[in-house]
């Protein structure tokens, strides 16, 4: 929170190059299933929270635009590719993983519902493993070293190499 009791959030891409605060309430989160969302996300489905009552700042670069409709436009780092925003005439939305804490912005609506793919629904009866426990990562993830932005401000990224 910030002084003055006003929600405050951060957030950025994976490379750390686009970083961004969001000071006020955010509206309500959102998944879009349809077929733009899904090409701009590289997913199945889009999750994103409009920001458009509160006060968006890009504390590092600003993300790269397409204009991937008449009406809108989708912001993106222009190092890594993270998809970013929604920038429609009624106001910009923030992909909501793109959130450093991501899981206090719980979608409470779906759009695009005619670009569902059949078997999203499906998706929690599928047998599930922690990171950790598959067993045909286990190897691979004891020579995985990171090199993504961890999940709050820094004074500057990439760190700087020790010598």
């Amino acid at each position: 929170m910030s002084l003055d009791n006003k929600p405050v959030y951060s957030g950025g891409c994976q490379c750390g190059a686009v970083r961004f605060h969001v000071e006020g309430a955010l509206g309500k989160g959102s998944v879009c299933h349809c077929r733009m969302c899904q090409k701009a996300s590289g997913n199945i489905m889009l999750s994103l929270v409009s920001v458009s009552g509160a006060t968006l700042t890009w504390t590092r670069t600003e993300p790269k635009r397409f204009q991937s409709s008449n009406h809108v436009k989708r912001g993106f780092c222009p190092q890594c590719g993270t998809p970013l925003t929604y920038e429609a005439p009624d106001g910009m939305a923030i992909t909501i993983a793109a959130f450093d804490h991501p899981e206090e912005i719980a979608p409470v609506v779906q759009w695009g519902l005619e670009g569902k793919l059949p078997y999203t629904d499906d998706i929690p009866s599928l047998p599930g493993y922690t990171t950790e426990e598959d067993p045909e990562a286990v190897e691979f993830l004891k020579t995985l070293v990171s090199y993504q932005h961890p999940d709050y401000d820094t004074d500057q990224w990439p760190p700087e190499k020790k010598t």
